[in-house]
This record gives structure tokens, sequence and C-alpha cells, in this order.
């Protein structure tokens, strides 16, 4: 298949901008994966499409305040420091903007001295590779001078940046936010427990390769960023229990679908795995583990699309975006909602 095929036309006054007041307020298209019906519902009527005995798997990720702006030393230069990659303790990759100050051997000042940055090093794809000094905590330190890495379609300030977090968030290390988790609350979750669903936690970070435009004509020529994951003992024992018992496993957001699907690629099963995964789900790719999907409207021409319409059906995908446009859902990280099971 071609990129152009997960082309579709969205105006741009259908780009949220900013989260909804309330988490689960936003508005849900579900879709049947195989009639390809669709309704239109509110978030909350997740309940109606549960059954008990099914289990909700969510990434608990939580997204670094990455966004950290520094000082250049010798000539008060300032230069955008995006971190990307860990690659060990206090050697990160990092995005840097305009690069051209971010040479190697260049020392940056942070949060007015509280962190201190030597270039190291350039990456293959242009980026820098940034050794850090401190003292105390690293983690703290970002969580007081740094921002959260919004998209580049979002124009808006975030005023709480807690709203580009998921209420489970727990494990830091994210580029950007595993969107579909943003509806929920702890009361509708309590809702989903109390029906007879368990919810299940795995881990992946998002990296913003999950933005990055696919460049080629033919979709299988795409290379794939790679993102670290988590699945462990007690999600997986979760999954092959409830498979067991008929139930059905729904994954909240493609990012735990990713990891779903790498461990049950990787290993032939659903088991306790740690890993890196490279892996791109586009049409013809036969699903190991996920019987269910909570997502957002994705951007076109996106990995994501490609990930939704392998699950769904291109042409039942393509054709609920088009709904979605017509009836004027808000698109992207702060916007609506999409289900995909089916009866």
């Amino acid at each position: 298949m071609n990129t152009s095929d997960f082309w579709y036309d969205l105006p741009e006054e259908l780009i949220a901008q900013t989260p909804l007041k309330q988490r689960d307020a936003s508005r849900m298209l579900h879709l049947d994966k195989e009639t390809g019906a669709i309704e239109h519902r509110h978030f909350t009527d997740i309940l109606d499409y549960l059954r008990p005995g099914d289990c909700l798997i969510l990434n608990d990720t939580r997204v670094l305040p990455a966004r950290i702006y520094g000082v250049k030393e010798e000539t008060g230069a300032v230069v955008e420091f995006l971190l990307l990659k860990q690659r060990e303790l206090d050697l990160w990759e990092c995005l840097c903007k305009p690069g051209k100050r971010a040479k190697p051997g260049t020392v940056f000042s942070f949060g007015d001295g509280r962190l201190k940055g030597t270039v190291t090093d350039v990456t293959d794809d242009g980026g820098r590779v940034v050794k850090f000094t401190y003292d105390g905590n690293f983690y703290a330190i970002l969580e007081e001078i740094g921002q959260m890495p919004l998209p580049p379609y979002i124009k808006e300030k975030l005023e709480d940046q807690e709203r580009y977090q998921t209420v489970y968030s727990n494990e830091l290390g994210s580029a950007a936010a595993p969107t579909a988790g943003l509806h929920f609350t702890p009361e509708l979750l309590k809702k989903v427990e109390d029906m007879g669903v368990a919810i299940g936690k795995v881990t992946l970070h998002v990296g913003l390769g999950t933005f990055r435009p696919v460049k080629v004509d033919n979709i299988e020529e795409h290379k794939m960023h790679s993102e670290h994951y988590w699945m462990p003992k007690e999600t997986a024992d979760l999954i092959n229990r409830t498979k067991a018992n008929g139930g059905r496993v729904i994954a909240v957001g493609t990012t735990s679908c990713r990891t779903l699907e790498s461990v049950a690629t990787k290993l032939g099963c659903i088991a306790e795995d740690e890993d890196w995964t490279s892996i791109f789900i586009y049409p013809g790719y036969e699903f190991k583990a996920m019987d269910g999907l909570i997502t957002n409207f994705h951007l076109p021409e996106s990995t994501l699309i490609m990930l939704v319409s392998a699950f769904a059906g291109y042409d039942h995908t393509m054709n609920a975006y088009a709904e979605a446009v017509k009836e004027r859902y808000r698109f992207f990280s702060f916007g609506d909602s999409m289900m995909i099971t089916s009866n």
C-alpha cells in the first residue's frame, strides 16, 4: 500500500488545541470492526461496550517535562533542548534548536545553573548527545524547569501540565503522552472495575518518532522508531487468564497495542518481558493478542492510522475518519476518542 492511501482532508479548526475541562466529557465514535457500523456516543459510554470478564490494558508511562532551555556559557545564546532518549545515567540524546549553536564541547546552563549540560557528540540524524551534571535529583529538577513537549500541531499554551498526563501515569520516561488514556478519570476506572472488567498495566515509553511523518511512497519501506517497553508478570498473567476464560483484551492506545503485539510476536505468547520494539503494524498484520482498541484520531498518513486500519480494516477506518470529520469531532492528542470492538 502507498502512504497516500492513508490521507484524509482535515479542517485545521478540528485539531484540538486544549483539553476539555472534564477528561471524560469527550465524544466517542464506536466502530464495529466486523460490520463497519458506526455509533456516535460519549466517552463515558465505554461501559456499554465492555463485558464482565474483559480486561483493559493501560500504558502507565509518564511524560517527562523534556523541553528545557539552555544558555550558552560563552555567549549567552539560548538554545532549546528536547530530551529524547537516555543512553545511560546523565547521558541523553537531544534535539536542539538551533543546532548550529550546540557543537561538541559546548557547555550550557539550565534553570539559572541548577543543571549544566555539555554537548559530547552529534547523532546520525543531527541530534546531540548531552552529558548533564547537577546537585540533587535530575527528574525533580526537570519537573521544576522543564516544559511539556507538546506535539507541533498544538499552538496553545497548556495551563495545567498534568492534563498531558494520564491519571494513572507512573513510570517517567516518555517524550509524548499515550493520549488515548487522557479521557479516563479515577471515577470512570472504578466503574469499569465494578462491572467486572479487570485493569492491567504495561509501560511503553513513547518517543517523538510517533509524530514523524512517513516519507516513503511504499509503506513497507518505512523504518520505524524504537521504543522501550515492559510487560509485568501480573499483567501477562491477567491477559492469559482473560483469554482462557473467553474474555476480550482491549488495549487503551496504540502504545499498549504495540506492547502487547511486540511481546506476542517475539515470544509466541504473552509473558513477562522487557525490551525495545520497532514493530510496524499496517494492513495485512495478523493480531495475536488484542481484541479491541480505544484510541484517538490520528494524523493523515501516519503510522498510527495505519495501525488502526490494520485492526479495523482499511475501508472501515477511512470511512470512520470521514464520518468523524463530517460530524466535527475534535482530532489528535487533546481530541475525541474512538473505540473499536466487535459484537
